[in-house]
């Protein structure tokens, strides 16, 4: 691997520089903060910078989005404490889904056989009313289907089924998801 010779290729990280340098310098750094603790403000902030937020949305401390204007979240949507959201490529998280504390969604990879290290990236979708437990991971291009859970610590590196409950690195389906009334 001849990490002299890696680039970026036809990366974008999708906003002017101008708006990349607000969000670096103002934008993070005051919804990131662990003084401020108003899910309405980090609301708003995120808003500002171009994501879709739905209604009744709440968001704990201390969590991280690098590129906003790629990140759509529904309605009534939890996001735990230190949750990294890391954008480099779009995320959706649809409504009534929960991430809990210290979730990491990543959306970019290299290529480990691209002598280059070529930067890959692929979009996270997070279907309706699915569970992401404390500290699980969920790699680039995975869709998470309607209703799964993903348990503490768990690894999901491909598409995980809905109404499925999973465990382990890598995750393996435990056994179905049923709500009782």
């Amino acid at each position: 691997m001849r990490l002299d010779k890696y680039t970026v290729g036809g990366y974008s990280p999708g906003s002017g520089l101008w708006k990349q340098i607000l969000w670096y310098y103002l934008g993070s750094p005051l919804f990131s903060s662990y003084l401020i603790t108003s899910s309405r403000f980090k609301c708003w902030i995120l808003r500002c910078f171009s994501a879709q937020v739905g209604e009744g949305v709440r968001i704990k401390t201390g969590v991280r989005v690098k590129f906003p204007w790629r990140l759509i979240i529904g309605d009534f949507v939890w996001l735990g404490e230190n949750c990294w959201i890391d954008n480099v490529a779009m995320i959706t998280i649809k409504n009534h889904s929960c991430l809990s504390q210290n979730v990491y969604l990543c959306t970019g990879n290299h290529d480990w056989s691209d002598p280059n290290f070529r930067l890959k990236d692929a979009p996270i979708l997070i279907e309706e009313g699915c569970w992401i437990a404390a500290r699980a991971v969920v790699g680039p291009g995975v869709t998470i289907g309607k209703g799964a859970v993903l348990g503490l610590g768990a690894v999901a590196g491909r598409s995980l089924d809905p109404m499925t409950i999973y465990a382990g690195n890598p995750a393996q389906a435990i056994k179905p998801r049923v709500i009782s009334e």
